[in-house]
């Protein structure tokens, strides 16, 4: 084991499992070859609130400086990470990175178009002193879009409510994975309950005690004290532990030496834990002031949804620079940015929902997460309803993969 890089590396479970935004507890599927086909596809044909973006002709109507804040400003939950590819997809080549505050910000352009606005995209986590997002924007009102999670959306709802505008991943990245050479026989995370596996995990997290409730998971076998380091569950071989489908597999093949192998999964959303993360979200008492403004961003940021997993390899490069530039224990190879673009659209995180669009939100998935935080008798307004955590209001249907 490498003696700082392992650890340091190992923080990348950091980001997946909400150390910076508490994502384990309140706060906040087709293939490769044929997501890549109709993304080009979609590519030529999609377009931004009515207009043609596709840059076929060298130009774009879309002018947001007519409806949007000079700058928009848009807080991430953690340091900038492929899951967040269609943000800094965004960022024109004129982007500045500021070291001390952990920012990115640029003229916004897609397709290489100027839209007539700048954009700044915060890193989240130990930049807020690991402080949810939902709370940062409660102390900083110049913030106007933040992420957010389904879950800590509703935990949180009567001190810090957020309004989800936009999905740029379809499914959570969060899984529980395990030793296939120790454990052949399981599958799922119900597999792991019947077989009384030790589940280390966050302590204060939501989808533990909602699988128990569930009767998934008996209460004993969850263990609260995982701390991100890969230790553990090298040394001990017969548990369980929370991580992140789109960067956790490559970590513990290519970086934790003393494993090297592949790791067996399941994601939470497989198991019945069907929350949206990462969504982008803003304060509901901005939605007037800004209605304008989403009416067209929220669109430009579907097709840079798209766009982003389609040609990926210039912002992997920026945001591997960036995360260089920012200079803290937080590291960020290339290779885990190609492997995590890959990931998403191997296992459906990043895609379509079933209705061919992309960046909108299901309601019968909204109201099962809020059903089952009501089961394992968590703590929100009992008359919360859909409509106050999601609208589908800005959502372009003819932008899809």
């Amino acid at each position: 084991m490498k003696d700082k890089k392992l650890p340091l590396k190992a923080l990348t479970i950091l980001f997946a499992l909400g150390l910076a935004a508490s994502a384990c507890s309140s706060d906040d599927a087709s293939d490769g070859d044929s997501a890549e086909t109709s993304t080009t596809e979609a590519a030529t044909t999609a377009t931004t609130g009515g207009t043609d973006t596709t840059g076929g002709t060298g130009e774009t109507t879309v002018d947001l400086a007519a409806v949007c804040p000079a700058t928009v400003i848009i807080q991430t939950d953690w340091f900038p990470e492929a899951e967040h590819g269609a943000l800094y997809h965004l960022l024109g080549s004129d982007y500045e990175i500021d070291a001390d505050l952990k920012r990115v910000s640029g003229s916004l352009q897609l397709n290489g178009e100027d839209l007539g606005i700048d954009v700044e995209i915060r890193a989240g986590g130990p930049a807020i002193g690991t402080g949810s997002v939902s709370a940062e924007m409660y102390i900083d009102d110049s913030i106007h879009l933040g992420y957010a999670t389904t879950d800590g959306q509703i935990l949180r709802f009567e001190e810090a409510p957020l309004l989800s505008v936009m999905a740029p991943l379809e499914l959570n990245p969060q899984m529980i994975m395990w030793d296939p050479e120790t454990y052949p026989e399981i599958e799922t995370l119900a597999d792991l309950g019947d077989n009384d596996v030790t589940i280390n995990v966050f302590g204060g997290g939501t989808f533990s005690d909602v699988f128990v409730a569930q009767g998934i998971w008996n209460a004993a076998q969850v263990d609260p004290s995982y701390d991100a380091s890969p230790g553990r569950f090298v040394s001990e071989g017969n548990i369980a532990q929370q991580g992140f489908a789109s960067a956790e597999p490559w970590l513990y093949k290519n970086e934790v030496e003393e494993y090297g192998r592949d790791v067996a999964f399941q994601l939470l959303n497989d198991a019945g834990f069907p929350v949206y993360s990462q969504t982008l979200a803003i304060r509901p008492d901005d939605l007037e002031t800004l209605r304008p403004c989403l009416t067209e961003l929220i669109p430009t940021i579907q097709q840079a949804t798209v766009d982003y997993y389609d040609n990926p390899d210039e912002t992997n490069a920026l945001i591997v620079e960036t995360v260089a530039v920012f200079d803290t224990f937080w590291t960020y190879p290339a290779e885990l940015a190609d492997f995590s673009v890959a990931k998403q659209l191997e296992l459906g995180l990043a895609g379509n929902g079933p209705d061919d669009v992309v960046g909108n939100m299901d309601d019968a998935r909204i109201q099962e997460v809020i059903d089952a935080l009501a089961t394992a008798d968590m703590d929100f307004p009992a008359d919360l309803a859909v409509s106050d955590l999601v609208t589908n209001e800005f959502i372009d249907t003819s932008i899809g993969f």
